[in-house]
């Protein structure tokens, strides 16, 4: 039996597909190498992949319906899914919402359908995110608290993806679980999240920006943390057919300040930052409360920032032969 990774060339679904093949299983990877940002980058991420025997990849689009049917109607022995393409970005999704609701909304109801429509379908496990939590005050963030009230059009369209599949699950019972991801970062990180942004910036003696006066926490998780918990999640569904969701994070709300300053430790120069006020759809703190993720799987993140922001930079500078 195989398993279907969407966002393969993407920085969670490379990491995760490797992961797979390194225990021997089949993996069919999708991907359509959009250029939010350089897809030098996931080219370079996917040719590892494809060094792999086990591994099959598509070049296409999450919401092409014809494409997708295609896909489905070759690999017939699917059995599982981590269907993590997205359209990420808060802030550009006040930039270009056409494109957030074709990919995160109806790519993601084209992967139920995909999902509904596989005889032995066992999982479908897909990506949520932290900011479906919106302008939420009470921290940790836990998954019993209301999300009802996005501030920024991505979160609005990933709580769209929890409620169509809460929707599927029900009516054609499937086993679906979502996965809340905060603020994942590693080697092969996204070029637009804040870890290779500071990075490039201390690097070349350019100034970063911080937000909301510099009064930001983050709940950093590392990216192995985060591949082990979507993999213990994928390889436990739920006994009946339900729609589940959960929290993958550090459990740990890092002071932006902090990180910065690891940031110059390990790469031995000092920042120059530039203090200014929060912008829509910002959150100011992210924490993720873990413990339903712990009771069901087992699961507690290994990393913490002081040793996951050093890997991060030694895979920077390799990666820019620095």
């Amino acid at each position: 039996m195989s398993v279907l990774v969407t966002g393969v060339a993407g920085f969670i679904g490379s990491h995760v597909a490797r992961a797979l093949l390194a225990r021997g299983e089949a993996v069919v990877g999708v991907d359509n190498f959009s250029d939010y940002y350089d897809p030098i980058l996931k080219f370079a991420r996917l040719k590892t992949l494809r060094e792999d025997r086990g591994f099959t990849f598509l070049e296409a689009d999450i919401a092409d319906r014809d494409a997708m049917a295609a896909l489905a109607g070759k690999h017939g022995d699917l059995d599982r899914i981590v269907h993590l393409a997205a359209q990420p970005g808060v802030r550009h999704s006040m930039v270009d919402p056409y494109i957030y609701v074709q990919t995160n909304v109806m790519g993601h109801l084209v992967m139920l359908e995909l999902a509904r429509g596989l005889r032995d379908l066992r999982h479908f496990v897909y990506a949520s995110s932290s900011s479906v939590y919106g302008g939420n005050r009470k921290l940790p963030f836990a998954t019993t608290d209301n999300v009802d009230r996005p501030i920024s059009l991505y979160a609005a369209t990933k709580r769209a993806d929890e409620l169509m599949t809460e929707a599927y699950s029900h009516l054609y019972g499937m086993r679906t679980t979502g996965l809340r991801y905060f603020t994942v970062y590693g080697p092969w990180g996204r070029p637009d999240m804040s870890p290779y942004i500071f990075a490039k910036a201390i690097h070349e003696g350019n100034t970063i920006q911080l937000n909301h006066l510099g009064f930001i926490k983050r709940d950093y998780s590392y990216i192995d943390d985060i591949v082990a918990g979507t993999l213990a999640v994928l390889d436990k569904p739920a006994a009946a057919a339900g729609h589940r969701v959960y929290n993958l994070g550090a459990a740990r709300s890092e002071d932006i300040v902090h990180v910065v300053a690891l940031f110059e430790k390990a790469l031995g120069r000092e920042a120059k930052v530039e203090l200014r006020p929060g912008e829509p759809g910002d959150m100011q703190e992210t924490a993720a409360d873990i413990a339903d993720a712990t009771r069901d799987f087992g699961w507690t993140p290994q990393v913490t920032v002081e040793q996951g922001i050093p890997l991060f930079v030694d895979w920077f500078k390799t990666y820019n032969r620095l």
